[in-house]
């Protein structure tokens, strides 16, 4: 028995050193380079603009968005909004409305019969558009009112394709969400500063038209694939933290789920369709897209292994006593739920992304991953 137990206590220190390992590489990549903003040649710029907003069944907010758009700091006659719309709603009757005695910004209405999923309708939006810079934004976040001049003064460098930003409040107060995205905000702006970054977020991104190529219509991932494609063809793919945004989350566990879970289908298909590009495309596939395997597809297992191994070992040690350890696990997840743990919460925020990573591999392995999916009517309510 002892001998058993000293060969789980052995393999759960292996497996907690092998998850921590590439954290700590990338932590003391941080700590020594301590990089700062965006890595581009940021100067002045003034493109024409193509705004890309879809939209599915959004009447309650569609007029809020469209207001904050039009209020951005930049001419809006340089600007075009090309919206794309599924809804069976009244969604199209406010935006038509909302622009018929506008000359600025021009609109670009799509009409769908029916909803295909958002990377279909991507493409055509896409297709669509007609000036220089791209920008893709969601109906649901709020966008900082020199987001496009920040995201033109990044393309401005030659060597830069893409160009995305950071969630600077997450609106609905979740204390879990926001500690991730301090913690992504520091790791995409380290390999911002490598070579290119991974993620891209729906709420913004930008994008060279002439870079843009189509995406795969059952994407779950669409944001970061078109920038994962721009690298692979060549161009840099950026984090700027002075393009920012706002977007909703949730911090309550299941609530979570649905939301986050989605997210982490789509990155770690997407990682799987691109398994080629490891080891290419310079420090982009030697470095950045090797810890994004390690993070969302190895790390994940690791972790749950070393939980039910240290369960198992205490089980065998202690009795029904060694069902401590998966106790207190589940306190640690109530009051990190709960926005309740204070200087822990950032840790809590990565476990609940590691879960994300888990629950989206067993989901994937099933057979699931609609680019359908069903709207977060609470979420919504924040942005009324």
């Amino acid at each position: 028995m002892r001998r058993l137990v000293k060969r789980l206590a052995g393999a759960v220190t292996a497996l907690l050193s092998l998850t921590g390992l590439p954290y700590a590489i990338y932590l003391l990549l941080a700590k020594v380079w301590n990089p700062q903003g965006s890595p581009a040649d940021k100067r002045p710029a003034e493109p024409s603009v193509s705004i890309v907003l879809p939209t599915y069944n959004e009447e309650r907010i569609v007029e809020n968005k469209l207001r904050d758009l039009v209020s951005l700091d930049y001419p809006m006659d340089k600007v075009e909004v090309v919206v794309v719309d599924s809804s069976d709603d009244d969604t199209r009757d406010i935006i038509r409305n909302f622009f018929a005695d506008r000359e600025t910004p021009e609109l670009t209405l799509l009409e769908e019969d029916e909803r295909r999923g958002l990377a279909p309708a991507l493409n055509d939006a896409y297709a669509a558009t007609k000036n220089e810079m791209v920008v893709k934004t969601d109906c649901d976040s709020k966008v900082a009112p020199n987001a496009l001049r920040e995201a033109a003064a990044n393309l401005a460098d030659p060597d830069i394709g893409a160009v995305t930003g950071r969630n600077v409040e997450v609106l609905g107060g979740s204390d879990v969400e926001e500690g991730y995205r301090d913690v992504q905000a520091t790791i995409q702006t380290l390999e911002s500063h490598i070579d290119s970054t991974l993620i891209f977020h729906g709420p913004f991104s930008a994008f060279e038209r002439d870079e843009i190529v189509p995406i795969d219509p059952d994407s779950i991932a669409d944001d970061t694939e078109l920038a994962l494609k721009i690298r692979r063809n060549g161009k840099r793919v950026v984090f700027d933290p002075d393009v920012q945004y706002m977007e909703a989350s949730h911090s309550e566990f299941g609530k979570r789920r649905t939301q986050k879970d989605r997210r982490a289908m789509g990155l770690i298909r997407l990682l799987f369709q691109h398994r080629d590009a490891i080891g290419r495309h310079g420090l982009y596939g030697g470095v950045v897209l090797p810890f994004n395997w390690w993070f969302m597809v190895v790390s994940p297992w690791l972790l749950a292994g070393a939980i039910g191994l240290t369960t198992l070992a205490g089980l065998l040690v202690s009795g029904p006593l060694g069902l401590a350890i998966p106790t207190a696990l589940g306190a640690f997840t109530f009051l990190g739920s709960r926005d309740l743990l204070g200087s822990l919460q950032p840790v809590y925020a990565i476990f609940d992304t590691q879960v994300s990573l888990l629950f989206a591999a067993v989901k994937l392995l099933r057979g699931e991953g609609s680019a359908i999916w069903d709207v977060d009517e609470e979420l919504r309510d924040v942005y009324e």
